[in-house]
């Protein structure tokens, strides 16, 4: 297929003179870069955050049972609140 693509000066002569060096055509590079970016995309899975969770043990005893809102008090107790 015949398709026509717009590239910067700067990219097309730098794809032409790498093509040249490597003794590939254009159209080659294109289509293996097009297939390369295509590729990593399949393989790229969705975002994974990474466990950053610490080993204790939960809640302290004195706020096991407690709601959020004693939680709370407790955290900011004697910065303002």
């Amino acid at each position: 297929m015949k398709t026509t693509i717009e590239l910067s000066d700067e990219l097309a002569n730098a794809a032409k003179t790498y093509a040249a060096e490597h003794k590939i055509t254009l159209r080659s590079l294109v289509e293996r870069g097009l297939r390369e970016v295509m590729r990593v995309d399949r393989q790229r899975s969705g975002f994974k955050l990474r466990d950053a969770s610490v080993g204790g043990r939960g809640l302290q005893a004195e706020f096991h049972d407690a709601d959020w809102s004693r939680i709370r008090d407790a955290v900011y107790k004697g910065r303002g609140s």
